[in-house]
């Protein structure tokens, strides 16, 4: 059970979950364990925040459905939720500034009455422009850490994919809960780049032990095929695509107007 003293982190998940799979919660589930495990850490919530539609990967179905597709997977669950921020913008924002929006608005949102009396912040949002102690009391008392798969993690290696300056705020600034699996080597991905093993100690590898190859592409694939994605993504998202018409190849009628 974790202690008093442990540091608060709410995991934040961000890609397209174009659809949501179980996968993509048994993450959640995984790195949760894990960092309860350490005894140095109280995971307070998880976010799934969705690409925007203006992020143009190929076969990214508008944000509408992939949003309501998460609010139906996530019906079960008492700790994750999603955020529709990073959909509503008017264009694509990068991972680190989805990290500092959430930075600068989440954490007041899990400190109760309790928790900010006996760190003498008052539990409300500063008005706009205050840039006061309490503000940073409420930012710093809560980390936010991005949670991902190792595949994120090897990206950061790929050529003007990412630029220094959002790695360094990413890890330095927030930190890694990657989840692996048996046969991969994140390792390998950290020592081979500056920026990642200067941070190594903000990074946290997590094996899953129980191969699960569940994806996104996969499961999309399966449906063009009409073949049946039942127990590989929640029911009710089974049923909403099913309603809607999704995923089928050849079909144009997903896309909202």
């Amino acid at each position: 059970m974790a202690s008093s003293s442990c540091t608060r982190v709410l995991l934040l998940c961000c890609g397209s979950f174009n659809p949501i799979t179980n996968m993509h919660l048994r993450m959640f589930e995984i790195a949760k364990d894990y960092l309860h495990r350490t005894g140095n850490y109280k995971v307070l919530g998880g976010i799934i925040s969705p690409v925007n539609d203006a992020y143009g990967k190929k076969d990214l179905i508008d944000s509408v459905h992939r949003l309501e597709m998460c609010r139906l997977a996530l019906q079960s669950s008492d700790w994750i939720k999603v955020d529709s921020w990073e959909c509503e913008q008017n264009k694509w924002h990068p991972t680190a500034k989805v990290l500092k929006h959430h930075q600068q608005t989440t954490p007041a949102k899990y400190m109760t009455n309790k928790d900010a009396q006996s760190r003498g912040v008052k539990r409300r949002r500063p008005n706009q422009g205050e840039s006061t102690q309490a503000q940073d009391q409420i930012e710093g008392d809560i980390e936010i850490k991005l949670l991902c798969g190792a595949d994120l993690l090897e990206s950061f290696a790929v050529p003007g994919l990412w630029s220094d300056q959002d790695m360094e705020y990413i890890v330095n600034k927030h930190g890694l809960v990657v989840i692996t699996r048996e046969g991969s080597n994140p390792h390998k991905f950290v020592y081979e780049s500056d920026v990642l093993y200067r941070n190594f100690t903000n990074i946290h590898i997590v094996t899953e032990w129980i191969y699960n190859e569940v994806s996104s592409t996969r499961i999309r694939r399966a449906l063009s095929r009409n073949e049946s994605i039942r127990y590989l993504v929640p029911d009710p998202v089974v049923q909403y695509i099913k309603s809607n018409e999704l995923y089928h190849k050849d079909n144009n009628k997903y896309q909202s107007k």
